[in-house]
Parts: C-alpha cells; structure tokens; sequence
C-alpha cells in the first residue's frame, strides 16, 4: 500500500476520511449533536485545501486499491500550551481506518510526517491524544514523547481530557531525510 504526499487537491478525499475515522474511533463516545457539530466545523474542504496551498502544513495518504485508507496531518503547533510556539510542529491528526491496522501503516504516517516536520532541522514537536487512548500513547511513548499537559478538547458541548505530549528538540532518525 503506497503513502503519498497529498496536495490541495486531495483536500475533500482527506476531509472525508478524517470524518470517517474520527467517527469509527471516537463516534460512540458522544451524543449525536456534539458529534454532528464537532464534524462540521472540524473537517471543512476549504480549510483543508488553503493549508495545503500555503504550505506550512502536510497530510500524507495511505491508499489501498485506490481508496484511501490512513492519514497523517502535520503542521505549526497550536496546543494550549505555555511552552509551545508556532514555530514548533505538531502531528495534528493520524489515523488509519480499523480494517487496516496492526500492520505497521501507522508508524509508517507516523515517520513521514516526521521526516516533514524536521527537514529544517533540530525541532520541538507535539502531539495531542486522548486521555483514554492508551495504545496510542504506548506508541508516542516509544517515539520519545512525554506527557507534558492536558487540556479540554472540545466535540460540540463535550469536553475531552486531553493529554499534550512533547519531544524535543531533535534531528531525524532517518538519514535520507
């Protein structure tokens, strides 16, 4: 399964399947109009495709048959955080749809995300996950990260507990980059 460097084109292809994984993952923990505002506001085409454009964020796909399957969604940090500055990175969203997990395609997004967020050197980078999601801060955990925060994230009138993680300032582990 190829991952590939999406492009403001693939804009309205990352939207739906960021809806499409935050509702598999996370869908049954909320009431329906929580869920249905948060995914209205949360994942617009236009925004989607004018970060894209500027450059300043990169999403990369994961595509099965032509379908795309996983993502990864990098940018400047935006964490509530009294340490955390713009021009630090942050991994903003990875997911790959249930069908295709536990094969190692998430530490895969993971890695091109992060090749993208150091290309210009030693930097601090962040991540936001979910208090309850404890594979995903297993896997954080392993790639250096500490939980340094928390904080409110909202889906319509619900509050998640959400920790901050941090790991830095650093250098690609991968050569090539």
């Amino acid at each position: 399964m190829p991952i590939r460097r999406a492009t403001p084109a693939d804009a309205a292809t990352l939207c739906a399947l960021a809806e499409r994984t935050f509702v598999e993952t996370f869908g049954h923990l909320y009431p329906p109009r929580d869920l249905a505002d948060y995914l209205a506001g949360a994942y617009a085409p236009d925004l989607q495709r004018r970060q894209l454009e500027v450059g300043d964020h990169a999403a990369w796909l994961l595509e099965v048959a032509g379908e795309a399957v996983g993502f990864a969604f990098a940018g400047p940090c935006g964490l509530p955080h009294a340490d955390a500055r713009a021009d630090h990175g942050e991994l903003k969203r990875l997911y790959v749809l249930g069908a295709h997990q536990g094969a190692g395609w998430g530490a895969r997004l993971f890695a091109e995300a992060e090749r993208w967020l150091l290309r210009g050197g030693p930097r601090t980078l962040w991540i936001g996950v979910w208090s309850e999601n404890a594979g995903a801060q297993r896997f954080y955990r392993r790639q250096g990260f500490e939980k340094v925060g928390e904080y409110g994230f909202a889906v319509g009138r619900t509050r998640d507990r959400e920790f901050i993680l941090r790991r830095g300032p650093v250098v690609s582990r991968d050569d090539s980059a």
